[in-house]
């Protein structure tokens, strides 16, 4: 990948940056709960004001399907960006018109200003021309700095980026640098843990993964399915079983790909599931009763997999092993996390991971400042993943 950053701008001092952000942040009370998306935007935002730029932040907060309401302004969330900037954010009531014009103009260099929600007008949604035209009006250059809204071709990730002279801000580019690393140029050996509930939701991620990767090890409830597939008994376990053609396909694919497979061959069982709820181990394809499920990868499945992690290079993770939330379901999840931190941490291992639970694992395992990245951007980091073409990260790329 190739795209411009905020370093191949020929002069920022004087200029109105458009910097598109993504400040949908968790609220409750009009008061901002985690303020992590604001953070990762001030590196973008800093270095724009140290450069003298004025800078106008485009920002969506939920959704409001082009009408303007009042509970999901942006406005709450002035006083939590001004406290991390330790400088004062103007804000304006609209994104673009009059008010927005007036605003700018009104700024000094430096100075900071939080537009109101993008999607309060029906043409961002819809990526129309002319209302990227509007928005394209207030500034010259436009900046994005919100992968996890790339793949969203909208008036402000994509039809913006086609107007004005446009870069990849400080946070897209660490994104986009770690992503290429994990699976454009990766250091091979390469290995992926694949997780979650579903085949049928990481359908098009296995397919593209399996011709990519040399090691893919699953787990969680999608691996049931691919236990079940094989005639391996599951008892009374989350599983797709009518998903078990397609994965036994994606095994055929995996062979011929050379990409090996590796599948849970021990698994943690229990007819409920609560906290510290009684467990045993079973090996796959020991006999199961309707009341067992499978809610955990055995101990031998989580050896497998750090020898897997010993024999290579780089490792992209997405989706826990098992029900991690529920301990003592928690425990190959933990255990594979800390040793894939633990050769990270020695400069072994390139670690590379995303996706909302897989964040939570690895918050829980304690080790998410340990990995080399971790994205919190879902929905763009899965389609990623899959091999999609996502359009805000497109219209960056030098032609």
């Amino acid at each position: 990948m190739t795209f411009r950053t905020l370093d191949d701008a020929p002069s920022l001092a004087g200029e109105t940056a458009l910097v598109r952000v993504d400040f949908n942040v968790p609220m409750e009370g009009g008061r901002v709960t985690d303020d992590t998306r604001l953070r990762v935007a001030l590196p973008t935002i800093n270095k724009l004001r140290d450069a003298g730029a004025k800078v106008a932040l485009l920002a969506h907060f939920d959704r409001p399907k082009g009408q303007r309401v009042q509970s999901m302004s942006l406005q709450p969330v002035v006083d939590d960006l001004e406290h991390l900037l330790g400088a004062p954010v103007r804000f304006a009531n609209d994104c673009v018109g009059d008010e927005a014009k007036a605003v700018l103009a009104d700024l000094d260099a430096g100075g900071v200003v939080l537009l109101e929600n993008v999607r309060f007008h029906g043409g961002e949604e819809k990526n129309d021309p002319a209302f990227a035209k509007q928005l394209a009006e207030l500034g010259d250059l436009y900046v994005n700095d919100a992968f996890s809204a790339a793949h969203r071709a909208h008036a402000s990730t994509e039809g913006l980026a086609r107007l004005l002279p446009a870069y990849a801000g400080e946070s897209m580019r660490r994104e986009l640098d770690a992503l290429d690393a994990a699976l454009g140029k990766p250091q091979k050996p390469v290995i992926g843990i694949v997780g979650g509930a579903k085949v049928s939701t990481k359908l098009d991620l296995l397919k593209n993964l399996v011709g990519k990767l040399d090691r893919l090890a699953i787990g969680g409830g999608m691996a049931n399915t691919f236990l079940f597939a094989q005639g391996i008994d599951i008892g009374g376990s989350l599983a797709e079983k009518d998903m078990a053609e397609t994965a036994r396909e994606i095994m055929a694919e995996a062979q011929a790909q050379g990409c090996e497979l590796l599948l849970p061959v021990d698994m943690v069982v229990a007819t409920e599931v609560k906290p510290g709820a009684a467990a045993r181990t079973v090996r796959a394809g020991d006999p199961l009763s309707a009341d067992d499920k499978i809610l955990d990868a055995g101990p031998e499945t989580v050896a497998r997999l750090t020898a897997a992690m010993d024999a290579s290079k780089t490792l992209i993770w997405n989706g826990p092993l098992g029900v991690f939330e529920v301990p003592p379901f928690d425990a190959a999840t933990v255990a594979a996390a800390k040793y894939a931190a633990e050769l990270t941490r020695a400069g072994k291992l390139v670690a590379v991971a995303g996706g909302g639970d897989t964040v939570s694992a690895l918050n829980h395992a304690g080790v998410s400042d340990d990995m080399t990245f971790v994205s919190t951007a879902g929905g763009a980091f899965l389609e990623w993943m899959e091999g999609k073409p996502l359009p805000g990260v497109e219209a960056l790329q030098l032609q």
